[in-house]
C-alpha cells in the first residue's frame, strides 16, 4: 500500500472515533492555506476536529497561515526553519518558501543526526548555525519543552536580523503562565500539577505539557533577547469560531 493511502486509512479509523453525530457540521468558507474557498468538516465541537477537507488544515495551522500571510509577505524570499516534517503548514511553507529546513524531536537520536531523511533537532539546543533563517514556525511546541528559555534563545539564536519567530501555543486566557511539571536534573518529571496530555484527535500520540501559557509569553521572549512580541489574531475568520491566538517575536534589526 502507498503511504498516501496508508495515512488516508489511518484518517478514517482516526475519524470514526472522535465523530460525534449530534455535532457533525459541514461548511463552505475561505481557506488561508489552499488560498480559496473549501469545504470544512466538524466532527465533533472540538478545534482540532474540525478541518478542510483539502489541505486537511485545524483551526491552528489555519490560524498561523493566517497570520503568517500578513507578516511575511515576502515568503517567496525567506529562508524558514519549521519545528517539523509534515503537516498543512510544512506543506504550505514548502512550496512558498526560498528554502525550507525541517526537523523534529527523536529521544533516541543525537541532535544534528538523521532517523531517515529526517533530521533530528532539540529545540533547547539546535546544530544550526548563527542567523541562518529569516523565519522560524512552530504550532503547538514550546508547552512541551522542558527548558523553554533555552528554546526561546536558540530561535532568537538562529534567526538573521529582523528575523521572525511565529508560532502557535495553548493559552489560558490569564496573565501568568502556570507550570504544570518540571524535568529535574536527574531526568525525571516533577508533576507540579495533575499531568496534562496533549494529542491531535486524529492520532495516536500524547505528549507531556510542562506548562500552559500566558500572556507573559511576550516577556519570556523580551528576556531571551527579542526586542518585540506580541500575541495577535488571524485576521481571516476560521471556521467555528476557532481562531487560535498566534505568537509573533521580531528580532532587532
Amino acid at each position: 500500500m502507498t503511504t498516501v493511502f496508508v495515512d488516508r486509512l489511518a484518517l478514517i479509523k482516526a475519524s470514526g472515533r472522535i465523530l460525534h453525530w449530534r455535532e457533525l457540521r459541514a461548511t463552505v468558507a475561505y481557506c488561508p492555506i489552499c488560498e480559496a474557498r473549501r469545504a470544512f468538516v466538524r466532527l465533533k465541537n472540538d478545534e482540532m476536529a474540525a478541518r478542510c477537507l483539502t489541505c486537511r488544515g485545524s483551526a491552528v495551522s489555519l490560524s498561523i497561515v493566517s497570520v503568517l500571510r500578513k507578516l511575511a509577505p515576502g515568503l517567496r524570499g525567506m529562508d524558514v526553519y519549521e519545528l517539523s516534517s509534515r503537516g498543512p503548514l510544512y506543506q504550505y511553507l514548502k512550496v512558498r518558501a526560498r528554502k525550507l529546513t525541517v526537523s523534529e524531536y527523536f529521544h533516541d537520536v543525537p541532535g544534528g543526526q538523521f532517523r531517515g531523511a529526517i533530521q533530528c533537532q532539540d529545540v533547547q539546543q539546535l546544530t544550526h548555525a548563527d542567523a541562518s533563517f529569516d523565519l522560524c514556525t512552530s504550532t503547538e511546541v514550546f508547552e512541551h519543552v522542558p527548558q523553554d528559555a533555552n528554546a526561546f534563545s536558540e530561535m532568537f539564536r538562529v534567526l538573521r536580523p529582523a528575523g521572525l519567530l511565529v508560532f502557535t501555543v495553548p493559552l489560558h486566557g490569564e496573565q501568568q503562565t502556570v507550570e504544570r511539571a518540571a524535568l529535574m536534573p536527574t531526568g525525571e518529571v516533577r508533576h507540579l500539577l495533575p499531568p496534562q496530555y496533549h494529542g491531535d484527535p486524529l492520532s495516536s500520540g500524547r505528549i507531556l505539557a510542562f506548562r500552559t501559557y500566558g500572556s507573559d509569553i511576550t516577556q519570556r521572549l523580551r528576556n531571551a533577547g527579542f526586542v518585540d512580541a506580541r500575541i495577535v489574531l488571524p485576521e481571516d475568520r476560521i471556521p467555528w469560531g476557532f481562531a487560535r491566538p498566534v505568537v509573533v517575536a521580531l528580532k532587532s534589526r
